[in-house]
């Protein structure tokens, strides 16, 4: 997946806040601590580095949701970090984004703290969730 089509992506699926630039994408999968995973209408976007593994986004296109494709690149992502020695993965996540919060909570991601009024919406800021999960090896699978 290309820099241009996660920006096309990201900027369809999320509709608060601004979405990323394709330059933005293209920045960061120059660095050799990111790595992007993709599936047909998803992807996701994360780093790893000193033994842990940070979930940066993931995004399904809005008409193709809840069909196993945000699963797919969660699982992918975790698959990767593990390639890159990560024993842990964390990530943040809006507190009103209550599809994404139950799809981490299914993968085993726990609350590890919130971050008050951290995203800012039109009328409101919002909290992050952050959340953490412990990769085991994939041959301990």
């Amino acid at each position: 997946m290309t820099p241009d089509e996660m920006a096309r992506l990201h900027a369809a699926g999320f509709d608060q806040g601004r979405p990323w630039r394709a330059d933005e994408f293209e920045s960061l999968l120059a660095s050799p601590t990111c790595f992007g995973v993709w599936t047909d209408g998803a992807f996701a976007l994360g780093r790893a580095v000193g033994g842990e593994a940070e979930l940066l986004t993931l995004v399904t296109d809005p008409k193709l949701r809840r069909q196993g494709r945000g699963r797919a690149c969660l699982g992918a992502f975790e698959d990767e970090a593990r390639t890159r020695h990560a024993r842990s993965a964390f990530l943040e996540v809006a507190e009103d984004n209550h599809g994404a919060r139950q799809l981490y909570a299914a993968a085993g991601y726990a609350g590890v703290g919130i971050r008050p009024n951290y995203y800012r919406r039109a009328d409101q800021t919002v909290a992050a969730h952050l959340l953490s999960k412990a990769l085991t090896s994939i041959l301990s699978r």
